[in-house]
């Protein structure tokens, strides 16, 4: 059955496919290259100035696995929100709460097996690639290779299915635990309010985020470093707890975005206000991975051109600021950044896509009471406006926090150097958002529409 499920499915899983892959790749790739300094003589390890390769897969990789895990849990809670009305049905027709929950599970087990091997061998070839570029460029010893230990790998596997089965889990747990006529009436509908325990949860976040923030602010010149991976990892958890508070902060600000977009367009932009505010938590995972991608991605930026800003500015601080402006520095921090954006832009990508798709009925329904596929694609135009601004608005507040806090670090003044490349950030942003929503679309609003609401075709 649950083979079944991802045949049905094939959109919403195969962007948990992708996340899954990513991740696993990401551990192994790091992994295998800590393993590397691990087991590379200490002749070989002494061979080399500035941090070592275990500090670099180390420092490195943190972020990259966080995101990566991050991406992960919100493309398994998208595909089982996707799975609500199948998963009601099952429960209407004597499924009991733990069949659903072990379907679920089977689900996770069955697409983390199948990227398994692929994400090992891209992983490995990851780490053999990275290790050689670290080597051309001194900053690891000629003599270190990369083990042929598999316990990265395992450890890759290991991680990546106890995090999608913890997240599955706690999706599950709701449609599991009401009563089979109240979860398919609830697969039908949206609740408006986001629940206690996850605002809580993401007011504790966004209270984590201010402490790394503020301990990134206050460290010395002389740990710039630090003070970059504390203003990145702060970043991090306020994108988690705006994950957990999305759809209250996405209805806000699409509140506040629809009036201008009602009285530029009438018919078209009314529609797609009520679509947003209305369905918040659908608006909530599409604007998220937008954030995500101009949050990191404009933090990254705007880090590296501040510290650039203040070693050349100041002479004195050429010295302590010479490892974050160093040749080799700043093509771990631009290596860094495209992973990132991979990252996001996946998560992008899968989740527009899958949203979009998963409203065939909805735009069938349109057409059956009189709206034309133009209108509806008017209308998708005016969401897809409106989900770009939303998500770019919230990662731009999300970087430029950890930006000021970084900043604060490096020159005593909150405010950081914008450099020119935050606008191709945010271009990439809407080229990512606009396009995936209209073209998928455009394929979304054919077919008879007759069936489609009957639930004849998916």
């Amino acid at each position: 059955m649950s083979l079944g499920q991802m045949r049905r499915r094939p959109a919403a899983f195969a962007g948990l496919a992708i996340a899954l892959f990513l991740a696993i790749a990401t551990v192994t790739l790091f992994g295998l290259l800590f393993a590397a300094g691990a087991t590379a003589p200490a002749a070989a390890r002494q061979a080399t100035a500035g941090p070592g390769l275990m500090v670099i897969a180390g420092a490195f990789g943190e972020i990259a696995v966080l995101v990566a895990f991050f991406v992960v849990v919100n493309a398994l809670g998208f595909a089982l929100r996707q799975q609500h009305r199948e998963l009601a049905l099952l429960r209407t027709i004597a499924a009991t709460p733990r069949q659903a929950r072990r379907l679920v599970r089977g689900q996770v087990l069955a697409l983390t097996l199948l990227v398994a091997v692929p994400g090992w061998v891209v992983g490995a070839a990851g780490a053999r690639g990275f290790l050689a570029e670290l080597q051309r460029r001194g900053m690891a010893a000629p003599g270190v290779r990369v083990p042929g230990t598999p316990l990265p790998m395992v450890v890759a596997l290991a991680v990546a299915l106890a995090v999608g089965l913890a997240a599955s889990a706690v999706a599950a747990r709701r449609i599991s635990r009401i009563a089979p006529a109240a979860a398919l009436t609830a697969s039908a509908t949206e609740h408006g309010r986001t629940g206690a325990p996850r605002l809580l949860a993401g007011i504790g976040a966004l209270a984590g985020g201010g402490l790394l923030l503020g301990l990134a602010a206050t460290r010395p010149m002389a740990q710039l470093d630090k003070a970059g991976q504390a203003a990145l990892f702060g970043a991090l958890v306020l994108l988690v707890a705006l994950a957990l508070v999305g759809p209250l902060a996405a209805r806000v600000l699409a509140a506040a975005l629809g009036a201008p977009a009602r009285m530029l367009a009438p018919g078209a932009g009314w529609l797609a206000d009520a679509n947003l505010r209305g369905y918040a938590r659908r608006l909530s995972s599409a604007v998220v991975p937008v954030a995500l991608l101009v949050g990191l991605s404009g933090t990254m930026v705007i880090m590296t051109c501040t510290a650039e800003h203040a070693a050349s500015a100041s002479p004195t601080s050429v010295t302590t600021a010479g490892s974050v402006t160093s040749a080799s520095d700043v093509w771990l921090r631009q290596t860094e950044l495209a992973l990132l954006v991979c990252f996001a832009a996946v998560s992008t990508v899968n989740t527009l896509v899958a949203v979009t798709a998963d409203r065939r009925r909805e735009f069938a329904l349109l057409r059956l009471v009189g709206a034309t596929r133009s209108q509806l694609m008017r209308m998708l135009t005016a969401e897809a406006v409106l989900t770009t601004a939303v998500g770019v608005l919230l990662g731009a507040a999300v970087a430029g926090a950890a930006s000021a806090a970084f900043s604060t670090a490096v020159t005593g003044s909150a405010v950081p150097s914008v450099p020119m490349a935050l606008w191709w950030i945010v271009g990439g942003a809407a080229a990512l958002t606009v396009p995936g929503i209209l073209a998928t679309g455009l394929r979304a609003v054919h077919g008879p529409a007759a069936e489609l609401v009957g639930g004849g075709r998916d």
